[in-house]
């Protein structure tokens, strides 16, 4: 009998990150490689990612990675994944040519070269000793989305990975019903299915319908539509476009990922252009009127929200918002996310301009509803069962769908990230946890910023940094200068004087006490200057600064000095004995030619 293990590395009580371990006996799958973007409390974080450090040690029982779809939820972590793991990654063209992508823009120079892809499709079977990886096709806002199945010699194991279904989704974008009733046929063992939508009660609006809605929007928008997209939500993009050639209307492309998206889709067919002239340029836009543009927007990763911030703000140096323009959001936010989206909206507002939500009149979410999740699940009729991408809530509300058809409760898992669901004597249970935190990148950074150093951006950005800086004399064990305070970003100085001074006292006390002992440590005597301070900054204004104590010493070498001088004293004295004998030789000299002037004279 074979031994599974299933570990979730991302995806599980959490929006993105998918990223899931399958080991059958001595071989690794890794399902889907992705990031989430960064949560409000993750300042200046650009992105994150799973942390595999525990597949380091089983590096080489890794058989590769296999891929779902294109979006980041499933494919941006891929580039840091394989700094660490020279594997093959396997997918469909589409997902391969932006994983390419995803790749080719690494700052890592082995990554760049990595070249290890493999197209695969549908009808696509690929054997790893006792185990058989296959694909079947799913709707999904990216064509050539697909789920995965690992054929085990103890049953089918099912991933859907990112699904729903659209009976009028159209080519490129179909799920293959057929085929999901012949998985279910051969019996799944174990099924893991997406969860992000568990929370819609309703039914998805079709995408036919969507695009009806977009186009409805273009034709009755009296100015300019600034339109905020997700880049790799090729459907999305393809009805823009399509809307934008119906109502005559031209289309800005700003973003680079949006055109690297759009040209490689393009290249592979995936997406079509309606009009051979309908992209232009800036500077083509500025001698048509605002009634005949639409600005597809969709930022720095693809990411529509912060991009939409900085037009607001007019950080954008292309884009000025004016009470004749429309905004038009096309994603849907993660939950994770509606903070930001209320205040990006008052922002926007806030130009003049008007602002049109798609998911305030439509369901347009890429995820399947209840239903549809009920629906899978009658598909595959799995033996076991384990909800996966999304929130522990709609896991939740995922197990409670399983088990009202049928699925027994003690056969159904919510996992955590790190959680190891095994396999043994013919039944899974949860076996040991092992240690599976985020890593997060920061610019070129990664992995290199911890929750102390967030915990300090925190704490900056909310109660600014205090910092004093004290001169002391240890050999003298006194205070040199007063210490000077800075403040930046906690209290206004000119009006708070007094708190500056009492601080200072404080501070000069606490740096004397210190002095003033027999064994005297900088390391306490820091930590005593911002554990007083922190107190009595407290107690004074109940805020928390960040206390940066500098204590700098003098250095006097009065040795040296005195060395010095007796040198130079010294030297002093064998110049001046110099001169004696100089002179006592001069007088000698002197004498003996007047003893011979005398003699001469004698003569």
């Amino acid at each position: 009998m074979s031994k599974i293990k299933i570990t979730p590395f991302g995806g599980v009580h959490e929006n993105g990150k998918n990223m899931y371990a399958v080991e059958v006996d001595e071989q690794i799958f890794i399902l889907d490689c992705g990031l989430k973007y960064p949560e409000n409390e993750l300042m200046g974080i650009d992105v994150v990612v799973p942390d595999w450090s525990f597949l380091k040690d089983s590096a080489d029982r890794i058989v590769g990675v296999f891929l779902t779809q294109g979006h980041a939820d499933a494919i941006g972590g891929l580039p840091y994944f394989l700094a660490d793991f020279n594997v093959p990654v396997f997918g469909s063209e589409l997902t391969i040519a932006l994983a390419k992508l995803a790749v080719k823009d690494s700052a890592d120079k082995k990554v760049k070269k990595f070249n290890d892809f493999h197209v695969v499709d549908a009808a696509t079977e690929i054997d790893f000793n006792d185990v058989t990886v296959s694909f079947f096709k799913t709707t999904h806002s990216i064509p050539d989305t697909m789920g995965i199945v690992l054929q085990t010699p103890e049953g089918n194991i099912v991933y859907t990975g990112d699904f729903k279904f659209d009976q009028t989704a159209a080519e490129g974008y179909r799920t293959d019903l057929a085929r999901l009733a012949q998985i279910g046929q051969q019996g799944v063992l174990l099924l893991l299915s997406d969860s992000a939508g568990s929370g819609i009660t309703g039914m998805n609006t079709k995408e036919k319908d969507i695009a009806a809605y977009i186009q409805d929007t273009f034709e009755a928008a009296p100015g300019r539509v600034v339109v905020a997209s997700v880049a790799s939500n090729i459907m999305r993009v393809q009805q823009i476009l399509n809307a934008a050639a119906a109502t005559g209307r031209k289309v800005i492309l700003s973003g680079h990922d949006l055109e690297q998206i759009i040209d490689t889709a393009m290249s592979l067919n995936k997406l079509k252009m309606p009009e051979d002239d309908l992209l232009i340029t800036l500077e083509e836009a500025k001698k048509l009127p605002p009634e005949e543009l639409v600005v597809l927007e969709t930022g720095k990763m693809g990411e529509p929200i912060k991009a939409l911030q900085q037009i607001a703000n007019g950080d954008n140096k292309n884009i000025t918002l004016n009470e004749n323009d429309l905004v038009f959001v096309t994603t849907t936010p993660s939950y994770a996310m509606e903070t930001t989206v209320q205040k990006t909206e008052d922002m926007l507002y806030r130009t003049g301009a008007s602002v049109k939500f798609i998911a305030a009149d439509l369901n347009p979410s890429g995820h399947a509803n209840q239903n549809d999740e009920q629906l899978m699940l009658n598909f595959m009729r799995p033996q076991w069962f384990m909800p996966i991408q999304g929130e522990y809530r709609l896991l939740d509300q995922h197990a409670i769908l399983a088990e009202e058809v049928g699925i027994p409760a003690d056969h159904i898992f919510l996992t955590n990230k790190g959680d190891v669901l095994t396999y043994e004597d013919g039944a899974f249970h949860l076996g040991a946890h092992v240690e599976v935190g985020n890593t997060m990148i920061d610019g070129t950074g990664v992995g290199d910023i911890g929750n102390i150093v967030l915990r300090d951006r925190r704490v900056l950005s909310e109660d600014g940094i205090f910092v004093v800086v004290a001169t002391i004399d240890r050999k003298k064990k006194k205070i040199v200068a007063r210490p000077q305070i800075t403040s930046r970003g906690f209290v206004f100085v000119k009006t708070n004087r007094q708190l500056m001074k009492q601080s200072a006292d404080l501070v000069e006390k606490v740096v004397q006490e210190n002095l003033d002992q027999k064994e005297f440590d900088w390391t306490h005597l820091k930590s005593d200057v911002r554990e007083k301070l922190n107190r009595f900054l407290f107690n004074q204004t109940k805020r928390h600064p960040v206390i940066l104590p500098v204590i700098m010493e003098i250095n006097q070498h009065p040795k040296r000095k005195n060395h010095s001088k007796k040198t130079n004293d010294k030297a002093n004295e064998e110049s001046t004995a110099k001169k004696t004998v100089a002179k006592r030789r001069g007088r000698g000299r002197g004498a003996k030619r007047q003893r011979k002037t005398e003699a001469k004279a004698g003569k």
